[in-house]
Protein backbone atom coordinates (compact mmCIF):
# COMPACT_ATOMS: atom_id res chain seq x y z
CA UNK A 1 0.00 0.00 0.00
CA UNK A 2 2.71 2.51 0.65
CA UNK A 3 4.85 1.92 -2.12
CA UNK A 4 1.45 2.16 -4.09
CA UNK A 5 1.10 5.44 -2.80
CA UNK A 6 4.20 6.57 -2.75
CA UNK A 7 3.56 5.85 -7.21
CA UNK A 8 0.41 7.58 -6.93
CA UNK A 9 2.08 10.80 -5.23
CA UNK A 10 4.87 10.50 -7.88
CA UNK A 11 2.29 10.45 -10.98
CA UNK A 12 -0.08 13.72 -8.84
CA UNK A 13 3.51 15.60 -8.81
CA UNK A 14 4.57 14.92 -12.47
CA UNK A 15 0.89 15.89 -13.76
CA UNK A 16 0.75 18.70 -11.47
CA UNK A 17 4.22 20.15 -13.33
CA UNK A 18 3.10 19.43 -17.03
CA UNK A 19 0.24 21.69 -16.44
CA UNK A 20 2.19 24.03 -14.92
CA UNK A 21 4.76 24.32 -17.79
CA UNK A 22 1.92 24.20 -20.40
CA UNK A 23 -0.04 26.90 -18.96
CA UNK A 24 3.47 29.26 -19.16
CA UNK A 25 3.13 28.18 -22.41
CA UNK A 26 -0.48 28.89 -23.90
CA UNK A 27 -0.58 32.36 -21.78
CA UNK A 28 -1.99 34.97 -23.85
CA UNK A 29 0.05 37.45 -25.22
CA UNK A 30 1.40 40.19 -24.25
CA UNK A 31 -0.22 43.61 -25.33
CA UNK A 32 1.86 46.59 -26.93
CA UNK A 33 2.30 49.04 -29.82
CA UNK A 34 -0.69 47.24 -32.06
CA UNK A 35 -3.06 48.77 -29.64
CA UNK A 36 -1.65 52.09 -29.44
CA UNK A 37 -3.68 54.55 -30.93
CA UNK A 38 -1.74 56.26 -34.39
CA UNK A 39 1.17 56.38 -34.57
CA UNK A 40 1.52 53.46 -33.23
CA UNK A 41 5.62 53.93 -33.17
CA UNK A 42 7.53 56.85 -32.36
CA UNK A 43 11.66 58.18 -33.60
CA UNK A 44 14.16 59.01 -31.47
CA UNK A 45 13.54 59.31 -26.90
CA UNK A 46 9.48 59.70 -26.97
CA UNK A 47 8.50 59.17 -23.24
CA UNK A 48 4.95 59.76 -24.30
CA UNK A 49 5.21 56.72 -26.66
CA UNK A 50 4.11 54.29 -24.21
CA UNK A 51 1.59 51.26 -23.88
CA UNK A 52 0.92 48.70 -20.84
CA UNK A 53 1.38 44.83 -21.15
CA UNK A 54 -1.50 42.30 -19.87
CA UNK A 55 0.63 42.31 -16.77
CA UNK A 56 0.02 46.67 -16.19
CA UNK A 57 3.91 47.07 -16.63
CA UNK A 58 5.07 50.06 -19.20
CA UNK A 59 6.59 49.52 -22.06
CA UNK A 60 7.74 51.96 -24.87
CA UNK A 61 7.85 51.73 -28.92
CA UNK A 62 10.11 54.43 -29.38
CA UNK A 63 13.34 53.88 -30.87
CA UNK A 64 14.89 54.59 -27.67
CA UNK A 65 13.89 51.62 -26.13
CA UNK A 66 16.29 49.26 -27.84
CA UNK A 67 18.74 51.37 -26.13
CA UNK A 68 17.36 50.87 -22.65
CA UNK A 69 15.94 47.59 -22.86
CA UNK A 70 12.24 48.28 -22.52
CA UNK A 71 10.42 48.01 -25.82
CA UNK A 72 6.95 45.97 -25.94
CA UNK A 73 6.90 42.41 -26.89
CA UNK A 74 5.63 43.03 -30.22
CA UNK A 75 7.80 46.17 -31.34
CA UNK A 76 10.23 44.57 -33.69
CA UNK A 77 7.27 42.99 -35.20
CA UNK A 78 4.86 46.12 -35.60
CA UNK A 79 8.04 48.83 -35.84
CA UNK A 80 10.56 47.29 -37.59
CA UNK A 81 10.05 47.51 -41.51
CA UNK A 82 12.41 45.33 -43.63
CA UNK A 83 13.30 46.79 -46.70
CA UNK A 84 15.39 45.01 -49.42
CA UNK A 85 18.60 46.95 -50.10
CA UNK A 86 18.79 46.49 -53.94
CA UNK A 87 22.31 48.08 -54.31
CA UNK A 88 23.80 46.03 -51.44
CA UNK A 89 21.91 42.93 -52.38
CA UNK A 90 21.52 42.61 -48.69
CA UNK A 91 18.46 42.63 -46.26
CA UNK A 92 18.72 45.82 -44.02
CA UNK A 93 16.40 47.10 -41.47
CA UNK A 94 14.85 50.43 -41.02
CA UNK A 95 13.07 51.31 -37.58
CA UNK A 96 10.40 53.39 -37.05
CA UNK A 97 11.12 55.81 -40.20
CA UNK A 98 9.58 58.99 -40.31
CA UNK A 99 7.58 60.20 -43.44
CA UNK A 100 7.16 63.76 -42.97
CA UNK A 101 4.18 65.35 -45.14
CA UNK A 102 4.34 66.21 -48.46
CA UNK A 103 1.71 68.37 -50.55
CA UNK A 104 0.98 69.50 -53.93
CA UNK A 105 1.74 72.92 -55.41
CA UNK A 106 -1.15 75.48 -55.16
CA UNK A 107 -4.45 75.76 -57.28
CA UNK A 108 -5.42 78.61 -58.80
CA UNK A 109 -7.08 81.51 -57.13
CA UNK A 110 -11.10 81.37 -57.04
CA UNK A 111 -13.35 84.65 -58.38
CA UNK A 112 -13.70 86.97 -55.81
CA UNK A 113 -16.82 86.69 -53.54
CA UNK A 114 -18.26 89.47 -53.92
CA UNK A 115 -19.50 90.59 -57.13
CA UNK A 116 -19.46 94.43 -55.79
CA UNK A 117 -17.21 96.28 -53.18
CA UNK A 118 -14.68 94.44 -50.96
CA UNK A 119 -14.81 90.19 -50.65
CA UNK A 120 -12.18 87.51 -50.45
CA UNK A 121 -10.58 84.98 -53.09
CA UNK A 122 -9.12 81.69 -51.73
CA UNK A 123 -6.58 78.71 -53.01
CA UNK A 124 -5.91 75.17 -52.02
CA UNK A 125 -3.65 72.51 -52.17
CA UNK A 126 -3.72 68.38 -51.45
CA UNK A 127 -1.77 66.36 -49.87
CA UNK A 128 0.34 63.90 -51.28
CA UNK A 129 1.79 61.87 -49.17
CA UNK A 130 0.63 62.05 -45.24
CA UNK A 131 2.72 62.13 -42.25
CA UNK A 132 3.56 58.78 -40.33
CA UNK A 133 5.66 57.70 -37.41
CA UNK A 134 5.59 61.34 -36.12
CA UNK A 135 7.11 62.82 -38.85
CA UNK A 136 6.59 66.64 -39.66
CA UNK A 137 2.87 68.04 -39.47
CA UNK A 138 0.95 69.21 -42.88
CA UNK A 139 1.48 72.85 -43.33
CA UNK A 140 -1.69 75.11 -44.07
CA UNK A 141 -3.64 73.40 -47.35
CA UNK A 142 -5.84 76.58 -47.83
CA UNK A 143 -4.93 80.35 -48.51
CA UNK A 144 -7.32 83.54 -48.44
CA UNK A 145 -6.51 87.25 -49.70
CA UNK A 146 -8.85 89.88 -49.72
CA UNK A 147 -9.75 91.49 -53.15
CA UNK A 148 -12.41 94.03 -54.45
CA UNK A 149 -15.30 92.73 -57.29
CA UNK A 150 -16.11 95.43 -59.78
CA UNK A 151 -18.38 93.52 -62.50
CA UNK A 152 -19.99 95.28 -65.18
CA UNK A 153 -23.19 94.86 -63.22
CA UNK A 154 -21.95 96.92 -60.42
CA UNK A 155 -23.21 100.20 -61.77
CA UNK A 156 -26.78 99.21 -61.17
CA UNK A 157 -25.84 98.47 -57.84
CA UNK A 158 -24.40 102.35 -57.23
CA UNK A 159 -27.43 104.23 -58.45
CA UNK A 160 -29.40 105.63 -56.24
CA UNK A 161 -33.83 104.79 -56.77
CA UNK A 162 -35.82 107.80 -56.94
CA UNK A 163 -39.10 107.03 -55.76
CA UNK A 164 -43.05 108.17 -55.43
CA UNK A 165 -46.36 106.76 -54.58
CA UNK A 166 -48.56 105.68 -57.61
CA UNK A 167 -50.44 108.74 -57.64
CA UNK A 168 -47.73 110.18 -59.91
CA UNK A 169 -47.86 107.63 -63.02
CA UNK A 170 -46.52 108.85 -65.89
CA UNK A 171 -48.54 107.30 -68.69
CA UNK A 172 -52.42 108.36 -68.34
CA UNK A 173 -53.59 109.22 -71.66
CA UNK A 174 -52.82 113.17 -72.42
CA UNK A 175 -55.89 115.13 -74.36
CA UNK A 176 -53.20 117.61 -75.26
CA UNK A 177 -50.43 114.90 -76.54
CA UNK A 178 -49.17 115.65 -79.50
CA UNK A 179 -49.59 113.17 -82.61
CA UNK A 180 -45.98 112.40 -83.07
CA UNK A 181 -46.12 111.58 -79.51
CA UNK A 182 -49.22 108.89 -79.64
CA UNK A 183 -47.47 107.24 -81.98
CA UNK A 184 -44.36 106.41 -79.63
CA UNK A 185 -43.91 102.44 -78.50
CA UNK A 186 -44.90 102.50 -74.82
CA UNK A 187 -42.70 99.84 -73.25
CA UNK A 188 -44.28 97.59 -70.87
CA UNK A 189 -43.99 97.85 -66.67
CA UNK A 190 -42.52 95.79 -64.65
CA UNK A 191 -42.61 95.32 -61.22
CA UNK A 192 -39.60 95.26 -58.31
CA UNK A 193 -39.99 93.31 -54.74
CA UNK A 194 -37.88 95.19 -52.24
CA UNK A 195 -37.11 94.46 -48.38
CA UNK A 196 -36.69 97.95 -46.63
CA UNK A 197 -33.35 97.49 -44.18
CA UNK A 198 -33.12 101.70 -43.54
CA UNK A 199 -35.13 104.71 -43.48
CA UNK A 200 -34.80 107.52 -41.74
CA UNK A 201 -36.85 109.34 -39.48
CA UNK A 202 -37.39 111.79 -41.80
CA UNK A 203 -39.58 109.34 -44.07
CA UNK A 204 -42.54 109.24 -41.05
CA UNK A 205 -43.68 112.95 -41.63
CA UNK A 206 -44.41 111.99 -45.19
CA UNK A 207 -47.64 110.11 -45.59
CA UNK A 208 -46.85 107.84 -48.42
CA UNK A 209 -43.92 107.75 -47.23
CA UNK A 210 -44.09 106.59 -43.96
CA UNK A 211 -45.24 102.95 -44.00
CA UNK A 212 -41.45 102.96 -45.27
CA UNK A 213 -40.00 100.75 -42.27
CA UNK A 214 -37.38 98.22 -41.68
CA UNK A 215 -37.88 95.04 -43.17
CA UNK A 216 -40.89 95.96 -44.76
CA UNK A 217 -41.64 94.59 -48.24
CA UNK A 218 -42.57 97.01 -50.91
CA UNK A 219 -43.67 97.22 -54.41
CA UNK A 220 -41.81 99.54 -56.84
CA UNK A 221 -43.15 99.61 -60.41
CA UNK A 222 -41.03 100.48 -63.23
CA UNK A 223 -43.25 102.18 -65.90
CA UNK A 224 -41.70 102.32 -69.66
CA UNK A 225 -41.45 106.23 -69.55
CA UNK A 226 -39.28 106.12 -66.87
CA UNK A 227 -36.92 103.92 -68.30
CA UNK A 228 -35.99 107.10 -70.71
CA UNK A 229 -33.46 105.43 -73.43
CA UNK A 230 -32.89 102.01 -71.51
CA UNK A 231 -34.50 98.97 -71.27
CA UNK A 232 -34.73 99.45 -67.30
CA UNK A 233 -35.29 101.86 -64.20
CA UNK A 234 -32.07 103.66 -62.30
CA UNK A 235 -32.06 102.48 -59.18
CA UNK A 236 -33.48 99.16 -59.65
CA UNK A 237 -31.36 97.24 -57.76
CA UNK A 238 -29.31 93.81 -57.79
CA UNK A 239 -30.37 90.42 -56.43
CA UNK A 240 -29.34 90.21 -52.81
CA UNK A 241 -27.25 93.58 -52.91
CA UNK A 242 -28.04 96.29 -50.54
CA UNK A 243 -28.67 99.66 -52.64
CA UNK A 244 -29.79 102.67 -51.57
CA UNK A 245 -33.14 104.90 -52.41
CA UNK A 246 -34.79 108.43 -51.59
CA UNK A 247 -37.73 109.50 -51.45
CA UNK A 248 -38.52 112.67 -54.29
CA UNK A 249 -40.76 114.60 -52.32
CA UNK A 250 -40.12 114.35 -48.78
CA UNK A 251 -37.02 116.08 -47.79
CA UNK A 252 -34.30 113.86 -45.66
CA UNK A 253 -35.74 110.78 -46.68
CA UNK A 254 -33.84 108.07 -47.99
CA UNK A 255 -32.54 104.66 -46.97
CA UNK A 256 -31.14 101.13 -48.04
CA UNK A 257 -33.22 98.15 -49.17
CA UNK A 258 -32.29 94.34 -50.77
CA UNK A 259 -33.78 93.18 -54.38
CA UNK A 260 -35.66 90.24 -53.62
CA UNK A 261 -37.41 89.53 -56.81
CA UNK A 262 -38.51 91.16 -60.57
CA UNK A 263 -41.40 90.19 -62.64
CA UNK A 264 -41.66 91.48 -66.46
CA UNK A 265 -45.30 93.31 -67.68
CA UNK A 266 -46.23 94.18 -63.96
CA UNK A 267 -47.90 96.46 -62.55
CA UNK A 268 -47.58 96.44 -58.33
CA UNK A 269 -50.87 96.84 -56.54
CA UNK A 270 -52.40 100.03 -55.56
CA UNK A 271 -50.91 102.76 -53.25
CA UNK A 272 -47.73 100.97 -54.09
CA UNK A 273 -44.68 103.17 -55.43
CA UNK A 274 -42.91 104.24 -58.85
CA UNK A 275 -39.83 104.67 -59.96
CA UNK A 276 -39.23 108.18 -61.27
Amino acid sequence: MRAFGASLGCVWVVACGYLAVLGMLIQPAEAGCTDRANPKCCTGRNNECFEFTRRKAVCFCDTYCQKTGDCCADYQAVCQISVQNVSAGELRTECCKAIDCVVGSWGPWSECSSLCGGGSKERTRQVTVPPRNGGTPCPDLKQRRGCFGHSPVCNAAEEVAKILPDSYKRNFKDPWRRPHMLMKEVKPSYCVHFRVKQASTACRLGLWSSPLLRERSVCIECQGEAMGNRSRCEGDGLEATRTFWTAASVPGCQGSWVRESSREQCTCPQHSLIFV
